[in-house]
């Protein structure tokens, strides 16, 4: 077999694991400078006010669920063309799941589809909407913003595909995934395939002070230092009825049960050093997608890819194809490793258990029934980019 070329890849550098090694050698593995500095930096890199960083992506989700808030008798409208994770956070607070369709065209999140769907329950107590920004394409968030307002509803930006990714709102303004006006929260994730890689570990950014402050506490066991919220008196922490106006240093809280969710300080050291290159690697994948869409599009056996998008991030670089299955295995025995995104998680068995079936949702399955992701990562080389290209048009020639 050739040299095997994965859908993505993580890339490491001298100074990432230089960043590394500088943490390691500091006083803080867990809980230090490091923590803040990424949060600092990842939350001006898209241009929200604050920026809470967890162990990973799933995690924030989680997270960002809980500080919401959710009854076990409240749903909310998500979309089946994501990774599982993006839906189980609501029934990991205990919450329900209605599944909009996807536009057939961008492979987003319908919303015409979501109205559909609170149309048709009337009955259902439905709290938010998860729009996923798939495969680095971001939604058209302001419109699912003045959907939600009117409902009264919450929005979570699954941005786990999309940092730096924007989309252009009614104004003509650009809008930088994750930057906070238009969902409550944007949840990231920092798995080696994503943007921005540290093993595993992920960030949750918003613009509103109250969230921030209660994620902080969520991640950490729902215990707090912060003096100014505490609901125990002086006399109680200091352990004697004398009080002397301060709380005492060691003094701490338990006010909610939260988790462990906390990432360390070389992981955060190594995002930051991986954040620096940021935008060069965006262009890259920018620049990768260009090569495939102008050489691929008049290719037979290709319906529908992701094609030239302004704004899109390209975590993902996806075709919908005739032969998905044969394709798939061709490329495999090439040594080029497609892989498949996703399954929709409305026909995952845990799921149809609660009811849903095929032919609920017609567009998410026929993009299933065709989707291929092609390699899509900064460091793919240029021949393996003409090799992913000639391998595609060999298939359909024969």
């Amino acid at each position: 077999m050739s040299k095997i070329i994965p859908y993505g890849r993580q890339e490491i550098t001298q100074d990432d694991i230089q960043a590394v090694i500088e943490t390691l050698q500091s006083d803080f593995l867990t809980q230090g400078p490091q923590i803040a500095a990424f949060e600092i930096a990842f939350a001006t890199y898209v241009g929200s006010k604050y920026a809470i960083a967890v162990s990973n992506g799933t995690a924030a989700l989680h997270l960002a669920v809980m500080a919401l808030g959710i009854q076990e008798d409240e749903y909310v409208i998500c979309t089946p063309i994501t990774f599982a994770a993006s839906i189980n956070c609501v029934k990991y607070c205990g919450g329900q799941v209605l599944f909009a369709d996807i536009d057939p065209e961008t492979y987003l999140m319908d919303l015409e589809s979501v109205k559909s769907v609170i149309k048709n329950n009337p009955d259902k107590k439905i709290r938010g909407i998860i729009p996923v920004d798939f495969a680095g394409r971001v939604p058209q968030l302001d419109s699912f913003r003045k959907f939600a307002d009117e409902q009264q509803l919450w929005i979570i930006e699954d941005a786990c595909h999309s940092p730096g990714g924007f989309f252009t709102d009614q104004n003509n303004q650009q809008q930088t995934a994750g930057n906070g006006l238009f969902a409550e929260l944007s949840v990231f994730s920092f798995h080696p395939v994503k943007h921005i890689a540290t093993g595993e570990g992920g960030m949750i950014t918003t613009n509103d002070e109250n969230l921030y402050q209660r994620l902080l506490t969520l991640r950490t066991h729902g215990i707090t230092r912060n003096a100014n919220i505490f609901e125990n008196s002086v006399e109680f922490a200091i352990g004697n009825s004398v009080s002397t106006g301060e709380f005492p240093l060691w003094y701490m809280e338990m006010q909610e049960l939260g988790y462990n969710y906390r990432i360390t300080d070389f992981q955060a050291a190594l995002g930051i050093s991986q954040l620096k290159r940021a935008e060069q690697n965006l262009s890259k994948r920018r620049s990768i997608a260009q090569k495939y869409t102008n050489s691929l599009n008049s290719t037979p056996g290709i319906i529908h890819s992701s094609g030239l998008i302004e704004g899109h991030a390209y975590h993902l670089f996806i075709l919908e194809v005739t032969d998905r299955k044969g394709l798939y295995d061709f490329l495999r025995k090439k040594g080029i490793y497609a892989q498949i995104h996703y399954i929709p998680v409305h026909l995952m068995p845990y799921y149809k258990k609660q009811g849903w079936k095929e032919g609920d949702l017609p567009h998410a399955e026929n993009y299933y029934s065709r989707c291929i992701s092609i390699p899509m990562f900064p460091s793919l080389k240029e021949d393996e980019i003409k090799t992913v290209i000639s391998s595609i048009k060999e298939f359909y020639t024969n």
